[in-house]
């Protein structure tokens, strides 16, 4: 099917790319009132933006990995259930035709739930099921939606299907087909108030995504899609939208405020700009943000041209929050004006489970537990990463020795065979665990929690040696003598666990007295000092193979080999073939911390 050929823009074809959706009920006189003395009839509309962000297919306040109801100690609750309790309380009091509710994306991506629909029992099957996502989101009623990064994970057709299963649309003002440059999803929807004895209220509602994309999942989008930056598209649809007769303009932003980005200089468009765009884009009054997984119940910037505060609010990731912004307008000379914007939270832990969710997705919820609970082998002892971001963590030599066997697996009879593999992998979880006995998929899930897939690079020892000194600024320079406390040693620069590597195969120090740049010390291979010269095969994951996390040399380095096949279900072959899962058969010390060549632990 055509990228830009969907329902949401067929419908459309009178106003451009866009989608016009009419009609809602009128609204209460309270909610229309009249204001000003003698001789003014100012007439008055409240309006009440609804949204969520990040759910990564959370639909129950369940933990497939523990199996058992998720729990944190901020005391949070998670899910779609809970929302639709939300919403529907928001509906009550604020009257529903005075309503909208958004998403700003990464929707399909991050639990058991979402891979088994997109692998297992997957939607793109021949009369295959509808998603748990889309029914869930159809049934509270959604109005639109921006394309989350992660709606790229299990491809294009996927995603396709998954849309088309929505009863709302999919926004990406800055996802354009490679060839034309024309918007491959629709760029943005509208939405008519009606206001007893006034004008309607006109709200558009404008979609983006993040540049990442083009990075993250290349293998996917490379040629077909483009990810042009933000704050240009804004610019660009911005004062179209306003032309069109919108009163009301919010942006849903699957980019976060930070003005950061990840990936260094690999795009020239940035990563987090939701911020950039309300400060160099007139006319918007609020911006649903999204991507960081950070709890921004209300900030407000300043548009540089027009001196006018845009709101920007992001409700926490997983469902656990809900956005509230609250619109106040003024019917003044004949037009609509914004008189004033506000953002709250609301919280899912106030709520129970919505009865009509529950009912509606309850089989396929227990689908899912049956298939994490599979038995797939039994372990030795009990494996942990409780500690693996500051020590070298058997559990995730796992990962690294299954990296290895799969490549060698891979390049045996090639050119390549008799090069040494070895490979990266991340201490994602701080929790997951391994226990002695019986193993599950479930348990190994929650040790490799995304649905990165394996790529083979060629590198150099000298390239080794730069990508592993950009792994351990991750650690906080620490003095020799100096009081280590594990929760403040790592993280440095705000660092994501998630980038921070190990490299198996190797054995190296980590000097975290000495400064960022300066601290793999003793790198050795097979015994021997490292030779920059001598060439190696990196198993690596396609987010980092990709240039995730901005690691040097990896994204440049010749590609040898890469597969489909996530690396997960390659450690559940792994064990499943094994039977046993036994840490001398994959365990070694490869690294250490240090301090002026004195072991931290």
């Amino acid at each position: 099917m055509p990228l830009n050929r969907r329902k949401f823009l067929k419908k459309s074809a009178a106003t451009g790319a866009g989608v016009a959706v009419a009609g809602a009920a009128a609204a209460p006189a309270a909610q229309a009132a009249e204001a000003g003395g003698p001789g003014r009839r100012e007439k008055r509309y409240s309006l009440t933006v609804m949204g969520t962000t990040d759910l990564h297919g959370h639909v129950f306040n369940w933990d497939y990995f523990k199996d058992a109801e998720y729990a944190d100690k901020a005391g949070n609750a998670m899910g779609l259930a809970r929302i639709s309790t939300l919403v529907k309380q928001v509906r009550k009091e604020k009257g529903r035709c005075n309503t909208l509710l958004l998403d700003a994306g990464d929707t399909i991506q991050g639990t058991p739930l979402t891979y088994y629909y997109a692998k297992v029992d997957p939607i793109t099957a021949k009369g295959g099921p509808v998603h748990p996502m889309a029914q869930a989101m159809n049934a509270i009623g959604y109005d639109a939606a921006a394309l989350g990064n992660h709606e790229f994970n299990y491809g294009i057709e996927t995603l396709r299907r998954f849309e088309d299963q929505l009863d709302f649309p999919l926004l990406g003002a800055n996802a354009v087909d490679a060839r034309t440059l024309k918007p491959a999803f629709p760029p943005y929807f509208m939405k008519t108030f009606r206001v007893p004895g006034a004008k309607p209220v006109k709200v558009a509602v404008l979609g983006l995504t993040n540049p990442g994309i083009a990075i993250w999942d290349k293998a996917y989008v490379q040629g077909k899609l483009a990810f042009p930056g933000l704050e240009e598209q804004a610019a660009k649809w911005v004062p179209k939208l306003r032309s069109m007769g919108a009163d009301v303009v919010v942006v849903s932003a699957h980019s976060g405020s930070s003005g950061t980005s990840s990936y260094g200089d690999q795009v020239p468009y940035v990563e987090n700009a939701a911020a950039n765009v309300a400060r160099q884009v007139p006319g918007i009054d609020a911006i649903l943000v999204g991507h960081a997984h950070v709890e921004i119940p209300e900030l407000k910037v300043v548009n540089e041209q027009t001196g006018r505060t845009v709101v920007l609010s992001e409700p926490l990731c997983y469902a656990e929050r809900l956005t509230l912004f609250d619109i106040e307008l003024v019917f003044r000379k004949g037009k609509w004006e914004v008189e004033s914007v506000s953002a709250s939270l609301r919280n899912s832990n106030s709520v129970a489970d919505d009865p009509e969710i529950t009912r509606l997705l309850g089989d396929e919820h227990k689908k899912v537990v049956a298939y994490v609970n599979q038995v797939v082998g039994r372990a030795t002892e009990t494996l942990t990463t409780v500690d693996a971001r500051y020590r070298d963590a058997p559990i995730i030599d796992l990962i690294t020795k299954v990296q290895e066997d799969v490549v060698k697996a891979a390049l045996a009879g090639t050119e390549y065979a008799a090069l040494p593999v070895i490979a990266q992998a991340s201490p994602f979880s701080r929790t997951s665990e391994i226990p002695a006995g019986d193993v599950t998929i479930r348990d190994l899930s929650s040790l490799y929690v995304y649905d990165n897939t394996l790529v083979a690079k060629l590198m150099t020892g000298a390239q080794i040696r730069a990508y592993l000194e950009y792994s351990a600024e991750y650690f906080v320079q620490t003095a020799a003598g100096a009081p280590v406390d594990v929760d403040k040693l790592t993280n440095a620069g705000n660092r994501p666990d998630y980038n921070y590597d190990y490299v198996s195969g190797l054995t190296y120090d980590i000097d975290i007295a000495q400064p960022a740049g300066s601290r793999i010390k003793n790198l050795a291979f097979d015994g021997a000092p490292l030779d920059d010269a001598r060439q190696f095969v990196l198993a690596v994951n396609n987010y980092r193979a990709n240039g995730g996390g901005a690691f040097p040399h990896v994204a440049t380095a010749k590609e040898l080999w890469s597969e489909s096949t996530e690396i997960r279900t390659r450690i559940a072959e792994w064990v499943t073939a094994k039977g046993v899962l036994d840490p001398k058969d994959f365990a070694s010390v490869a690294w250490r911390l240090v301090r002026e060549g004195v072991p931290v632990f």
